[in-house]
């Protein structure tokens, strides 16, 4: 709106801004539909008592606290590439702090390794990460190139939570499961799963078959969905609430997206963006994009990714692939640098903080230069992706 008014104000043709503002809102709705959807389905899921009747499943099994660590880890690591990494990370929290109130022995290491779980799990998933649905979307990488990164975000997650666990006790937790109603995934809910799998499927097919967008897979999906429950309502009289679902989830989240993404389209307007591309061509792809990492641990990694993206300096898919990995996994290195660590923030509030995180800060580093290791010798040395 500014440079629309300073283009008014001197007399100078409105037609460039027109094109710039049409491609960078087909962008930003590509985006804010494909999350719209996907929060949708999660908040279905979780009405439906999904992840609840995940959560009981463990923590009615009575493991040792070690074991509790891995599976909430490696649980985090496997959900978020299908679900977000936000959604995943405050689930799997919850769990944690059903398990344990207090024992910040346990609770600190295993808030840690849910949040590198969380990102490192989104980082090689197409729509696991917001940076990666951004790559995508923008056609940096086709839907299985991302699946390239596993290796390097597996193994930098796992030697992170090797390096933590070593601090988590090997006692059990005091639970009482008898205590605790058991919990059933209501009527619908393992329909509401497989529609979600199958949608996603749809948004896959749509961008590798059919050549279009994969939100408008994921709007087909989202049309299966309130399909799926007027038929659930007509059989069972089972209400699938699938409108209420819509209004809970996160608006904020994606009006952010949209301000975020507006901004950094109206800087590569004005050129500012092109500074970035020079620093490419200065110091090299490979050592701005490991920067990045570090640089999204304390801004937001959508600006950055989205600053990139725009720059679009020339790369090839290795140094794409990198920039998406170390967008998705630095945030990690301190607690409020990515979206999962700020809500794990705010469940464990007052044990999982600042400060308790820097403490281990050094296990997510020692993580994120394994991961860079991996990423070169798989993609430089034996060219593998």
């Amino acid at each position: 709106m500014l440079i629309g008014i300073y283009n008014v104000m001197n007399g100078l043709d409105s037609k460039p801004l027109t094109h710039e503002v049409e491609a960078l809102i087909l962008e930003i709705a590509q985006i804010f539909f494909f999350l719209l959807v996907a929060m949708t389905y999660i908040e279905v899921m979780i009405e439906r008592r999904v992840f609840e009747a995940l959560k009981y499943n463990l923590v009615s099994k009575v493991y040792s606290y070690k074991k509790l660590f891995w599976l909430t880890g490696v649980l985090a690591f496997f959900i978020s590439p299908v679900a977000d990494n936000l959604t995943t990370a405050l689930i799997l929290s919850t769990v944690l702090v059903t398990i344990e109130k207090k024992n910040s022995n346990f609770l600190v290491p295993g808030a840690i390794n849910i949040v590198v779980g969380a990102n490192a799990g989104g980082a090689w998933s197409p729509f696991g990460d917001i940076t990666t649905l951004m790559s995508w979307i923008a056609g940096k990488a086709q839907f299985f190139d991302f699946f390239a990164l596993f290796p390097a975000a597996f193994l930098g997650w796992f030697f992170t939570g090797w390096l933590l666990s070593f601090a988590v006790p090997n006692d059990q937790p005091h639970f009482d499961v008898t205590t605790e109603e058991k919990v059933f995934i209501k009527k619908g809910g393992k329909a509401v799963i497989y529609l979600g799998a199958f949608t996603i499927f749809c948004a896959v097919i749509c961008q590798q078959v059919f050549g279009m967008p994969p939100v408008w897979g994921m709007m087909f999906g989202f049309s299966l969905l309130k399909l799926y429950a007027f038929r659930l309502k007509r059989t069972c009289d089972e209400e699938l609430k699938t409108f209420v679902a819509v209004s809970k989830i996160e608006h904020d989240t994606l009006l952010f997206f949209f301000g975020i993404l507006a901004a950094v389209g109206g800087l590569h307007y004005l050129g500012f963006l092109d500074l970035a591309v020079k620093l490419y061509d200065t110091a090299g792809a490979t050592a701005v994009n490991i920067g990045v990492g570090f640089l999204s641990a304390f801004i937001d990694n959508v600006p950055v990714m989205s600053a990139v993206l725009k720059s679009s300096p020339a790369m090839g898919l290795d140094q794409w692939l990198l920039v998406t990995l170390t967008a998705g996994i630095g945030g990690s290195m301190i607690s409020f640098g990515s979206a999962a660590g700020v809500g794990v923030m705010g469940k464990l509030r007052g044990i999982y903080t600042f400060g308790s995180h820097m403490k281990y800060a050094w296990t997510v580093l020692a993580g994120y230069i394994l991961s860079l290791v991996i990423w070169y010798v798989q993609f430089e040395i034996l060219g593998l992706y």
